[in-house]
């Protein structure tokens, strides 16, 4: 475009035209050269990397080139020539120092990069190795807080459960063996051979019923045997008596009668037992039955079964209390993991931008300090910034920059 301009000048003016123009006529061609350079690539990785590194700097320099060029113009028209032209010199100095803390901070854009990476795969490994780690004590350390909370004083919890599931499997054999006689004798009631079909889940629940009140007897004497009442110790006794009769005769004979076949035939039919046989048998079985029954879980299982049944508050032994320490909700702490993370996040994201934002901004302040200094033959960013707010405070510093008068110098 410069050419057309001499171009169109007669020839006897051509040499003055292009010696006023030689401070910008050699930048368009400088322009076409930077152009080719950055795009003449072998590759688009090549351009990328070009760019990246080297676009924001030649940008700045061919601004400053411009400003530098058309400020030789404003020369003869300036007072203060020698302060300008320090002024000038001072923000090539400045576009200096942009440049080459752009590449530094480049540099250090790619170290805090890496050195992220390598903290989150250190991180990532960590936790996996921790995750490993945990998943191998993950046993161990159940089993420890089931127990630290198992014995700690209260509901005996695993009594309680074990003893009606004792009950229960009572009540199903002795239901499978009571089954027939009660229905022949139904059926003898009735005149009729079936049996209603909800016959076997009621006589169920009645031995389970039956079951449970002779655990209940047994503490009940228990009870009494502890508060050495003698009276209510004798009825208990004899409560007891018929209990042990009605189940002895009731349940427990049924059971020896149904295995007394086995018996005959493993004797080779020599030893038939009889009524004393069956009911000593069955009175052994009872015996022993609620006694292991007893010791092992009956007499921790009972009280809670009594104070279910009754909707009143268990008795607690004496003794030093414990003091429980309250743990606070599962959902807090990873709450406050996840609060801290995303201020950490905010934290790193905005050092991120600084990283990155800081160097070019270096480079468009440093152009911008050019055109000031062709206006207004003053700078208005004092470079380097030493952080983003410092960058946003200069906004007001350029505002008020713009209203200044200027100055009265004396012409040099």
């Amino acid at each position: 475009m410069i050419d057309r301009l001499i171009a169109a000048f007669p020839e006897a003016w051509r040499g003055v035209a292009e010696l006023a123009a030689a401070p910008i006529a050699w930048l368009p061609r400088l322009q076409q050269i930077l152009i080719g350079f950055f795009l003449d690539s072998a590759s688009g990785w090549a351009v990328a990397a070009k760019c990246a590194l080297l676009l924001f700097p030649v940008l700045l320099g061919v601004a400053a080139a411009w400003c530098t060029g058309l400020a030789v113009y404003t020369l003869p028209f300036r007072s203060g020539r020698i302060h300008f032209i320090s002024t000038l010199l001072m923000a090539w100095w400045d576009a200096a120092r942009a440049v080459w803390m752009f590449w530094v901070g480049m540099i250090r854009v790619g170290a805090v990069l890496v050195g992220w990476l390598v903290t989150l795969a250190h991180l990532a490994v960590k936790l996996v190795f921790g995750a490993a780690r945990q998943l191998v004590t993950l046993p161990m350390a159940v089993t420890g807080r089931m127990t630290d909370h198992y014995f700690r004083p209260g509901v005996p919890w695993l009594a309680f459960v074990m003893l009606l599931f004792w009950c229960a499997l009572e009540a199903t054999i002795f239901t499978f063996t009571l089954m027939p006689t009660l229905s022949q004798v139904l059926a003898d009631l009735a005149g009729s051979d079936q049996v209603p079909k909800a016959t076997g889940a009621l006589l169920w629940l009645f031995l389970l019923f039956l079951i449970m009140g002779s655990f209940a007897c047994v503490q009940a004497l228990v009870d009494a045997v502890k508060k050495r009442e003698v009276k209510f110790i004798v009825q208990i006794v004899l409560v007891e008596l018929f209990v042990m009769f009605f189940e002895v005769m009731f349940l427990y004979r049924e059971m020896v009668d149904a295995i007394t076949p086995w018996i005959v035939q493993q004797t080779g039919e020599k030893f038939h037992p009889g009524l004393a046989f069956t009911l000593g048998v069955a009175t052994f079985g009872w015996v022993g039955i609620r006694g292991m029954t007893w010791f092992l879980f009956g007499q921790y299982g009972t009280p809670p079964l009594l104070a279910v049944i009754s909707r009143q508050p268990m008795e607690t032994p004496e003794g030093r209390p414990v003091k429980v320490t309250s743990e606070p909700a599962w959902w807090r702490e990873p709450l406050a993991d996840l609060k801290r993370e995303i201020g950490w996040l905010h934290e790193k994201s905005d050092e991120l931008l600084e990283y990155l934002g800081l160097p070019v901004l270096h480079l468009f302040a440093a152009a911008l300090n050019f055109g000031m200094v062709l206006a207004t033959a003053r700078p208005v960013f004092n470079l380097p910034f030493k952080s983003l707010k410092e960058m946003m405070e200069a906004r007001e510093a350029l505002t008020a920059t713009m209203h200044l008068q200027p100055r009265r110098q004396g012409n040099l």
